[in-house]
């Protein structure tokens, strides 16, 4: 199957970050860069939903930066029919924290919509329906779909002896885009298609053995010979090598990190028993947090992996 799509790459601010001790260039994720355009978020929405929405629907997008993902842009927040719609790419193992992230992310969103005064007025304001999506393209083993709601995460108030479900609710539908997962919704859409024909064949070649950067190469060589993506590949070759070497090593730091940290905390453990344990994970995370700063890292990052405050990495970093 052949994947010719007439998308435009869309251009991408670069910007700059430090990891793993080196000054590394790098622009957004593959994903926003792929459908962080109106015309492409029109196109994978109406691809999602099952429907076909004429190309003068406007869509406005209105992406929070730094927020849910704060190394790379794995998201794209838009208004489109009255509704405030995200995408979220997600690679890694699904964090069921998502949908109280959400929740945060949509209030910065509307803030950002309305303006100061706007909200003490005595007249209703109209609002954007939120719809959140998560599309994952992980390794891990997960359904085609599944959805994640905030109120999963309710602590339990049966004591009172009162309704107890809550007033507040978010729904997160997770989809499943890997290949051969969720074929019609894939399949509507030939760029989402394209691209995850393009992460298989990443995976397919480092399971051959092939260094990372090696087997980004060969498979965009590979897109490129069967006309999947091919124009956004002819324009953006190597820059989508770069995104992809900055957010592919960002997840092995985090996991090397949080190794380092049980590992540490397990050998302490063993020699003190349940209490050693106990400051052997703290030591370890706290040392996590020190590497991580020393690298440059930004805070929120660690903050994401150490769980400390940022009142607090930022007193260690003025250490």
């Amino acid at each position: 199957m052949t994947f010719v799509t007439k998308h435009k790459a869309n251009p991408i601010p670069v910007q700059y970050m430090t990891i793993m001790g080196a000054n590394i260039k790098y622009k957004d994720s593959v994903f926003s860069s792929l459908f962080g355009t109106p015309d492409a978020l029109r196109d994978l929405y109406s691809a999602i939903k099952g429907i076909t929405l004429p190309p003068d629907v406007p869509v406005t997008i209105n992406t929070l930066k730094d927020v849910l993902y704060m190394d790379m842009v794995n998201d794209i927040s838009f208004e489109i029919g009255g509704k405030l719609v995200i995408f979220i790419e997600h690679q890694s193992t699904i964090n069921l924290n998502m949908p109280l992230r959400l929740l945060m992310y949509i209030a910065r969103v509307y803030e950002k919509i309305f303006k100061n005064d706007s909200l003490y007025r005595s007249k209703l304001i109209s609002i954007p329906k939120p719809e959140v999506f998560v599309l994952y393209n992980g390794t891990a083993d997960y359904p085609c779909e599944k959805t994640l709601k905030l109120s999963d995460a309710f602590k339990d108030a049966t004591a009172l002896g009162v309704d107890s479900k809550g007033s507040l609710e978010l729904e997160v539908k997770v989809l499943n885009i890997n290949e051969g997962m969720n074929r019609e919704v894939v399949e509507r859409n030939l760029t989402l298609a394209g691209y995850s024909a393009f992460v298989a064949k990443i995976r397919e070649y480092e399971k051959e053995g092939l260094e990372k950067e090696k087997a980004f190469k060969k498979a965009i060589q590979y897109c490129l010979n069967h006309a999947i993506l091919k124009e956004f590949f002819e324009e953006n070759a190597s820059e989508v090598v770069n995104m992809l070497i900055t957010e592919w090593n960002i997840d092995d730091a985090k996991k090397v990190w949080r190794e380092e940290g049980w590992e540490d905390g397990l050998e302490k453990g063993r020699e003190e028993g349940l209490k050693g344990l106990e400051e052997g994970l703290e030591k370890g995370r706290e040392e996590i947090a020190r590497k991580a700063l020393a690298r440059g890292l930004p805070l929120e990052l660690i903050h994401d992996l150490t769980g400390f405050d940022l009142e607090v990495l930022k007193n260690m970093q003025g250490e």
